[in-house]
């Protein structure tokens, strides 16, 4: 029987990882904190243009182009995440990075899972002839302790 682990989430359909981007703040919330900071500038802005400051305005409008095109920066990868799910079928990972979505298969026998030899040391899962790296929203630290727990689990154990 599989243990229960901490990164992991088992029910009877089978073991799910469920890995997202740490974000506060969701593109609805974002959206409306937009808003409401585009009133209040646009507010200032103009009781400086009635008073005669003329250029405030168009920085004003500089400002919040700049505001929004980092609030949809941000809002693209909020919804971020890696889905790995392990079923009496095989092994299935769903990556969702920024809009798009990717889903490999794998054969449940035919997995290797290997942290990767590089710097970022991503986990990264072989077999079929595909390749995926997981574990880019989990901590350095817990990437070992997410290939682990999906080795054990592949093994049945």
């Amino acid at each position: 029987m599989f243990k229960p682990t901490t990164l992991a989430t088992v029910s009877e359909d089978g073991t799910q990882w469920l890995l997202r981007r740490n974000c506060s703040v969701t593109p609805g919330q974002l959206g409306g904190m937009f808003v409401a900071l585009s009133v209040v500038s646009l507010l200032v802005a103009m009781f400086f243009w009635f008073m005669g400051a003329t250029l405030v305005l168009p920085f004003t409008a500089i400002e919040l182009i700049a505001l929004a095109t980092a609030f949809l920066v941000y809002a693209r990868h909020a919804t971020d995440r890696e889905c790995i799910s392990l079923t009496s079928g095989g092994l299935v990972v769903e990556q969702e990075l920024a809009g798009r979505t990717r889903r490999c298969e794998f054969a449940r026998y035919a997995v290797q899972v290997e942290p990767r030899r590089d710097g970022d040391r991503l986990v990264e899962l072989r077999g079929g002839g595909q390749v995926v790296q997981v574990g880019r929203f989990l901590r350095s630290d817990l990437r070992p302790a997410l290939a682990a727990e999906i080795r054990r689990a592949l093994r049945g154990g």
